[in-house]
């Protein structure tokens, strides 16, 4: 009776409640119906035990009391044979017989009780065996859609971190940029004044007292004025 204790304890518990605790809802409810499979096959051995007690408790009954009407026909055969003494004897047969009939029945009954009540549990839990069974693809879908609904979460916790990082990306570029900025005009500002003189100097000294073409020129006239004045 242990098995049906446990049986009942488990159909009224909230499968729902058992789901939740569990890290794996999907092995979970496989292995709450092997359980129950496996309860069922106990639970059936147990039923068939019952009711072979019940049909041998109605047999013996039932035995007992074709036993008590031939004792009866054989005390009436005895009684038209003249053997009143035989007619006794079957008599007091049949007078024992009585005495066992009232307690066979009730074994027999309560026997049938016992057989009845097991039958109902077996067929209450094939019953809901079965609705478990059809309802565990259920179950398994929503949990695949669960699963599904939570990767799509991260992944969409990565991509706002991802948009995150790339902001602070531009503020990082923008601070450094403006950090190399402020050194190129630092230098600027630090360099040494330029010295207008020496380039002054420097355009002097290179520049030329005229060029060749100019002297060229001024030659081929000396030449000319020279040639007329001959």
């Amino acid at each position: 009776m242990s098995i049906l204790a446990r049986f009942r304890d488990i159909m009224a518990a909230n499968i729902h409640a058992l789901l939740d605790k569990a890290e794996d809802p999907e092995k979970m409810i496989d292995q709450y119906l092997r359980n129950l499979n496996s309860d069922l096959g106990k639970v059936k051995a147990e039923t068939a035990s019952v009711m072979a007690e019940e049909r041998r408790a109605k047999r013996a009954y039932e035995e007992n009391r074709d036993e008590i009407a031939k004792m009866e026909q054989y005390a009436i055969r005895a009684l038209e044979a003249g053997n009143e003494a035989d007619a006794r004897k079957f008599l007091e047969r049949k007078a024992e017989l009585q005495a066992r009939d009232a307690e066979l029945h009730g074994a027999w009954q309560a026997a049938a009780d016992n057989a009845q009540r097991m039958k109902q549990m077996h067929d209450k839990l094939v019953k809901d065996i079965g609705e478990l069974e059809a309802r565990r693809a259920q179950l398994k879908a929503k949990w695949a859609v669960a699963k599904t609904q939570q990767k799509v979460n991260r992944l969409t916790g990565a991509a706002a971190e991802s948009g995150r990082s790339l902001a602070a990306f531009d503020r990082m570029e923008e601070k450094v940029n403006r950090a190399l900025d402020e050194a190129e005009a630092l230098a600027e500002l630090n360099a040494r004044p330029k010295d207008d003189i020496e380039d002054l100097k420097a355009k002097y000294d290179s520049a030329p007292a005229g060029s060749s073409i100019d002297e060229e020129l001024e030659a081929l006239k000396a030449r000319i004025r020279n040639k007329d004045g001959q």
